[in-house]
């Protein structure tokens, strides 16, 4: 009887240790995730960052459009597995998937996306950190990819939620040549609206920028309306800063609308047909007023 406690212990320990060592190579959705820490002298803030590269990077010489996921703790394992599934249907092209993760949920345990992804307000004081962040992204985060990975420099897009979207439209008023793309859903501009309604770059310049906005319809009023009131503001501007397609994501609430911004933002911004997606566009070389239009 000992001695068949005594091995079943040892048959328990073997199988927790296998378990703890997860290879994402058997979870084809993920796929071969690469992991790298990276200690930011920016922003004193610890990152860690989950790569998912496309299927055919290994027997290819070819360089790929690399989308940055902010919140990537939550965003990371959500939207590279439905990247797959919508490039194993032609829906989306190969590309490289990179997650932004703080690796916890709790500030005091290092979860700084208040800080990193806001421009300052006077509702919060610890709102603000978002020049630094966006230094540590140009300076740190981008250039580790770059020299890793075959990244395509000219088509990279940034994906953001909530906050997380309130960087990205961040980001692209102060530096949108910093980006290709810009993808922002349902972003919470409620506590320092009047910010994302300025421009911080020459008015007469344009950047060759793609900016995707959607809002879901059933997000809650605190955050919808100000989201709401962006899009009517942007629209209105002729010429824009960049390309603007803002869309109404019908049905969709804070917590259910990221995967279908990813999908309708990047069919929008690789000119890829999106019946299902309708917004107000207006391009940077119109010179005429704003027009409903389906993304082309």
């Amino acid at each position: 009887m000992r001695r068949c406690c005594s091995l079943l212990f040892v048959v328990v320990l073997a199988v927790s240790d296998t378990a703890a060592e997860t290879d994402f190579r058997h979870l084809q959705s993920i796929g071969d995730t690469r992991y790298h820490r990276l200690d930011s002298s920016i922003t004193d803030q610890r990152y860690h960052l989950f790569v998912r590269l496309p299927e055919s990077y290994a027997q290819s010489e070819q360089r790929y459009p690399v989308v940055f996921l902010l919140d990537g703790g939550w965003l990371y394992p959500l939207i590279a597995g439905y990247y797959r599934y919508l490039n194993q249907g032609d829906e989306v092209p190969e590309m490289i998937v990179v997650g932004i993760s703080y690796g916890t949920d709790d500030f005091r345990e290092g979860n700084h996306r208040s800080t990193d992804y806001t421009a300052a307000s006077d509702e919060r004081d610890f709102w603000g950190g978002a020049a630094k962040f966006r230094q540590a992204l140009s300076a740190e985060i981008i250039p580790l990819i770059d020299v890793t990975y075959r990244s395509q420099a000219d088509r990279r897009i940034l994906v953001g939620q909530s906050i997380g979207g309130q960087f990205v439209l961040y980001a692209a008023l102060t530096e949108p040549k910093l980006f290709w793309g810009y993808i922002a859903s349902n972003p919470a501009l409620h506590r320092n609206l009047p910010f994302f309604l300025r421009r911080y770059d020459e008015p007469q310049e344009t950047t060759g920028a793609r900016v995707f906005v959607a809002s879901g319809t059933e997000d809650d009023v605190t955050f919808r309306e100000p989201a709401l009131q962006w899009m009517r503001h942007w629209t209105s501007i002729v010429p824009p800063p960049w390309s603007l397609c803002a869309t109404d994501l019908a049905g969709h609430s804070h917590f259910s609308a990221p995967p279908a911004a990813f999908r309708g933002g990047m069919r929008w911004l690789f000119g890829l047909s999106s019946p299902d997606v309708s917004c107000r566009t207006v391009s940077v070389s119109s010179g005429s007023d704003p027009q409903e239009s389906p993304p082309r």
